[in-house]
C-alpha cells in the first residue's frame, strides 16, 4: 500500500497547489495516498499503485519504478473525449465518470488544473462551484 510520502513532493506539490485555490476544499490522506475534497465528496486523489496488485497500471511503469496516477471526475459527456486518445488518461475501474491520469514530465499542468477545477464542480454544492470563474471547453 502507498502512503503520502510515495508520491513525489513535486507532483503532491503541484496538485495540491490547484486544490487549496477551490473554496472550502481540504486535503487528507486516503486509504493509499492523498486526495482532496469538497464536504465528504473526493475530487482528485493522488497515489502511486501497487503494479504487482493492480495490473491496470503496469503498461506505465518505467524502469521498475510504479506510476504516480491521480484520479478525478468528468462530466459524462468528455469521458470519452479525454480518454479515447489514450496515454496519459484512461477510464479507472470503477464509477461511471472517473478518470486516471498519469503523472509525470510529460503532465500539461494547465489542462490538469482545468481538469481537477471541473471535478471539484461536478462535486461540490452548487453554491460553492457558482464562485468560480468558468473555463474555456478544453480542446
Amino acid at each position: 500500500m502507498s502512503s503520502p510520502g510515495d508520491v513525489p513532493p513535486e507532483i503532491l506539490n503541484r496538485v495540491g497547489s490547484i486544490c487549496r485555490q477551490l473554496p472550502e476544499s481540504y486535503e487528507e490522506p486516503a486509504w493509499v495516498g492523498v486526495r482532496w475534497r469538497i464536504r465528504t465528496r473526493t475530487f482528485a486523489h493522488v497515489y502511486t499503485p501497487d503494479v504487482d496488485r493492480s495490473p491496470l497500471y503496469a503498461p506505465y511503469a518505467t524502469e521498475g519504478q510504479d506510476p504516480v496516477v491521480m484520479t478525478f471526475r468528468v462530466p459524462a459527456d468528455d469521458l470519452l473525449g479525454l480518454t479515447a486518445p489514450g496515454f496519459p488518461f484512461f477510464r479507472a475501474g470503477w464509477g461511471h465518470n472517473v478518470v486516471v491520469a498519469v503523472l509525470g514530465d510529460h503532465t500539461d499542468w494547465t489542462e490538469l488544473d482545468e481538469l481537477i477545477t471541473d471535478s471539484y464542480r461536478g462535486m461540490a454544492p452548487k453554491f460553492l462551484a457558482a464562485r468560480l470563474p468558468l473555463l474555456p471547453p478544453l480542446r
